[in-house]
């Protein structure tokens, strides 16, 4: 009777220890499966225990050590392999986990694979983009009669609009017996995704009960197609219904609207709420704020909370970094440079593009040559298009010509028209008017429409005395349609 008593106090502890493994470290993780090796439960099935531990070992981001526990069972369960699959799917491994679903059909005597296991091998095609996969796995699911399930005709749908086949998506959701909250998002998330916006936002408004995922697809979806003044509007909206308070993901998407459009009064809102609340600045919303007053011109609140962040990246040295060289203050941008390098903090590609911009707002012509060079050689960032193009537009404003347009000809990337644009500027600037009008003609063979090109010409022409040359010109921007549009600024009032 002891025994039995001892051996149920051991069931019970051990099922409670599992039950928690998620909230484990690798370590105490280890050392729960060295027990269990030594000492197991009597009654306690393998299969149950690797379950668990491979949940937990998912939770620590330890897939090698997943895999492993997996690897010791003799004859895995269909909920080991959900478990193992559903791993690999939840950190983006979605070839390896497409690998275990082919051989948990071909193993020797395995059980059919459950909806749950065909749920995370949907989601596994989706992120593959593997059209042909998915189609083969979704005609398995409808002959398993799998399809009424709701949590797998969500990930069908979603499938779906990730494989840009929004009519197929529309017919499994109109073929689903019931449909949650969670179903409707996909919806909108998936026609935002697909940027048909009119679409997300019937069903957003269809929606019969929302959730604040359900309003944060819909900004977010209006922010991702550039419609930040819809995207706005929405979360006008979200507070006048009332109900559903916005979260952190809501506030980074209308403070990145208020970015691109100037809307600093909603911005300062914003803020000033988080503090009223006491709410404390998380690493993305920091971020969001940063970059919303820099932007929006006014570097010293942008500072205010870089300052107050107690926990910075690489996005928020380098949104000050952009910050402070579009303003035209090259130092701080450098001082920040140097700061983040101090604080360990490795550049990226962005913070190097925001450093050479800076240097071409300032004219420091040398220092944006050897920050280029030690960009590729001591940090081994391959420069994309735009890095060239401010280099290109560094040496041209110092009349730099051959070398600009030397190293236009390097180029390993096919340059397009703001690189050759910026070459044309330093023409106009320096009165290269042989060069200048070779470039403008080839801006007009990458882009018949480029407006520069024809002013240039027609200024070049009118310059050396070539007016009918140069009316010839003008007429011709008149007879393709196209016109010198006015430069303006865009600021949304509160």
């Amino acid at each position: 009777m002891k025994l039995q008593s001892c051996n149920c106090n051991h069931l019970k502890l051990t099922n409670l220890i599992l039950n928690c493994a998620d909230h484990f470290q690798t370590k105490q993780l280890l050392q729960i499966q060295a027990q269990l090796i030594t000492n197991p439960p009597p009654s306690l099935h393998r299969n149950v225990t690797a379950v668990k531990l491979i949940g937990a070992c998912a939770s620590n981001a330890n897939l090698r050590h997943a895999h492993l526990i997996f690897s010791q069972l003799p004859n895995p369960n269909v909920f080991a392999w959900n478990a193992i699959i559903k791993a690999h799917v939840r950190y983006g491994d979605w070839e390896h986990a497409l690998t275990c679903f082919h051989r948990q059909v071909s193993f020797p005597g395995a059980l059919k694979p459950n909806e749950y296991i065909y749920t995370s091998v949907v989601k596994a095609c989706a992120g593959l983009d593997a059209i042909a996969d998915g189609l083969k796995v979704h005609g398995v699911v409808i002959k398993s009669g799998f399809d009424k399930n709701i949590h797998l005709g969500t990930s069908l749908v979603d499938m779906y609009f990730k494989f840009r086949q929004p009519g197929n998506a529309g017919q499994v959701f109109d073929e689903m017996l019931l449909r949650d909250v969670v179903a409707w998002n996909a919806m909108v998330s998936g026609y935002c995704l697909c940027g048909d916006l009119a679409s997300a936002r019937r069903v957003f408004g269809e929606t019969p009960e929302r959730d604040v995922v359900s309003w944060n697809a819909m900004i977010g979806g209006y922010v991702q197609n550039g419609k930040y003044s819809d995207a706005i509007d929405v979360f006008h909206e979200m507070q006048k219904v009332g109900g559903t308070m916005p979260n952190d993901v809501t506030l980074v998407s209308v403070l990145s609207a208020c970015s691109h459009i100037g809307a600093l009064d909603l911005g300062r809102r914003i803020d000033r709420s988080l503090d009223r609340r006491r709410r404390g600045l998380n690493l993305y919303l920091g971020n969001a704020l940063v970059d919303m007053y820099a932007k929006c011109g006014t570097m010293e609140e942008a500072r205010r909370i870089f300052d107050n962040m107690q926990e910075r990246d690489v996005i928020s040295w380098s949104t000050m970094i952009s910050g402070s060289g579009v303003h035209g203050d090259a130092g701080e941008a450098f001082g920040y440079y140097f700061k983040m390098i101090e604080s360990g903090v490795k550049p990226n590609d962005v913070t190097f593009m925001g450093l050479l911009s800076a240097c071409s707002h300032a004219g420091f012509v040398d220092k944006g040559i050897d920050l280029f060079s030690k960009m590729v050689k001591e940090f081994r960032i391959v420069p994309q298009v735009g890095h060239y193009g401010c280099v290109v537009d560094l040496l041209s404003r110092a009349g730099r010509l051959d070398e600009a347009e030397g190293l236009i000809d390097s180029m390993p990337v096919e340059p397009n028209v703001i690189v050759w644009g910026a070459l044309l500027g330093g023409c106009r600037i320096h009165k290269d008017f042989r060069r200048g009008e070779r470039v403008a003609r080839r801006l007009l063979e990458l882009d018949s429409g480029y407006t520069g090109s024809y002013v240039y010409i027609a200024g070049a022409k009118a310059s050396a005395g070539r007016r009918e040359d140069a009316a010839d010109c003008w007429l011709r921007m008149l007879h393709e349609g196209i016109s010198k549009d006015p430069g303006c600024s865009r600021i949304r009032g509160s």
